[in-house]
């Protein structure tokens, strides 16, 4: 055993030498990090108005943060750091809101590796009192034009138009180094007629991005995983499925659509209640749902799921009267096993009601089941997603701890539909 731990200790040291022999300190690099060394992950590339783009993204061993930065041809080199600590003191008003974002995720199909996100999203300014103290904290004048700054990551721009119109790179828009997306003059009403008075005004951004859901081994935005779509979208996560202001004091109403191969992914589920489903026109192998959720909602809480799944399924009369679907899915497998994450789901709602008057406000409640999940379970509205751990339990192989600890999270994973998502 001697020998063995000391031939073990001797292989770590060799990896780590060589690791280290190899990587330069970030600091010649992108100027942050200094005092640690890094080892380049992934590298993309991508073509944008006749000039090359490259990626490139760096880890800090230490530390676990990490930095991107973009080279233009000429030898730009764009600095932005990822992750970056945020504080409630710094925190100011965003000059616009998105009020409702309509998605329609067009899923990759048999031998392509492309997912297409379209996103049409309604932007408005924020109330002329709030605007104002926001457009003097940023050092502008009442006329001046206040860009929309939108969070990305990971994400190639295949179109972009504002009310409609095509807009051009450098003169209407801007990708910044860190992946986001600025429109520089978002439109503004002159209702006085003066040159010297103008307002900004409500308009329609549409975008269509494409993602690589298969290559995102963050388990982060939209990631595919044993043959299952899902999402983890807290804390900062939508940003990686399409441009958005990605942050919890925006909260917009969400339509989506989805689109995927009928035989690889018969289940499509979205949050929100299902409003209706078909086949592809001219193509009988893909088919579509179409979900709408009539509560805003912060993007953390955005969800879809697509695979082949197994469910066990169940109902609940509210207090005042309707009947709302209750579904938990899992892998076809694992289908026993869920009968009692359904039983947990009906007691945490007869609890909110007769503890606090809450009843619960969609038509539908699903619990997804997923073994790749970088959490125990998120609270996304009207579609937890589960860590298996935490709803899979069977007599046979279960303890009355693993019982007790899926009725805890079951419980609140459910709670949140009211402490936390709608208020």
């Amino acid at each position: 055993n001697a020998i063995l731990l000391k031939s073990l200790v001797v292989l770590a040291l060799t990896i780590t030498a060589n690791c280290f022999s190899f990587v330069k300190p970030l600091s010649k690099t992108v100027g942050i990090f200094p005092e640690q060394q890094s080892l380049r992950l992934k590298k993309t590339q991508q073509r944008v108005e006749g000039r090359t783009r490259r990626s490139v993204i760096r880890a800090c061993f230490a530390c676990g943060r990490y930095a991107s930065y973009s080279l233009y041809d000429g030898g730009v080199v764009a600095q932005a750091p990822i992750n970056v600590e945020k504080f409630r003191k710094d925190y100011q008003l965003s000059p616009y809101r998105i009020n409702r974002i309509s998605l329609d995720i067009n899923m990759e199909g048999k031998g392509d590796d492309v997912t297409l996100v379209k996103s049409t999203m309604n932007v408005s300014p924020q109330q002329v009192e709030e605007e104002r103290e926001v457009f003097f904290e940023l050092g502008k004048k009442e006329n001046d034009a206040v860009p929309l700054e939108l969070d990305g990551e990971d994400l190639e721009l295949r179109q972009i138009s504002l009310n409609g119109k095509e807009l051009i790179e450098g003169d209407d828009y801007i990708l910044t180094p860190g992946g986001g997306l600025t429109i520089l003059a978002p439109p503004r009403d002159n209702l006085s007629g003066s040159s010297e008075s103008s307002t900004p005004t409500s308009f329609t951004l549409e975008t269509t991005v494409a993602i690589k859901p298969a290559e995102n081994t963050q388990l982060s935005g939209l990631y595919k995983s044993n043959g299952m779509f899902v999402t983890q979208c807290e804390a900062q996560g939508f940003r990686r499925i399409t441009y958005f202001q990605d942050r919890p004091d925006i909260m917009a109403t969400y339509d989506v659509r989805i689109e995927a191969d009928k035989e690889l992914y018969p289940v499509l589920l979205s949050n929100g209640n299902a409003v209706e489903k078909g086949q592809v026109e001219n193509n009988t192998g893909r088919h579509w749902a179409k979900f709408s959720d009539p509560f805003p909602k912060p993007s953390y809480l955005f969800a879809v799921v697509a695979g082949d799944l197994g469910k066990m399924e169940g109902s609940f009369k509210t207090m005042s009267g309707r009947d709302v679907q209750l579904l938990v899915w899992s892998e076809p497998e694992n289908v026993d096993q869920l009968d009692w994450a359904l039983k947990s789901l009906e007691d945490a709602m007869v609890f909110d009601e007769k503890t606090y008057g809450r009843e619960y406000d969609l038509d539908v409640y699903n619990i997804v089941a997923v073994n790749d999940f970088n959490m125990g379970a998120m609270e996304n509205k009207g579609l937890n997603i589960f860590n298996t751990a935490v709803v899979l339990a069977k007599p046979s192989t279960a303890t009355d701890k693993d019982y007790e600890t899926i009725q805890g999270v079951v419980g609140h994973e459910y709670f949140h539909n009211w402490s936390g998502n709608r208020v």
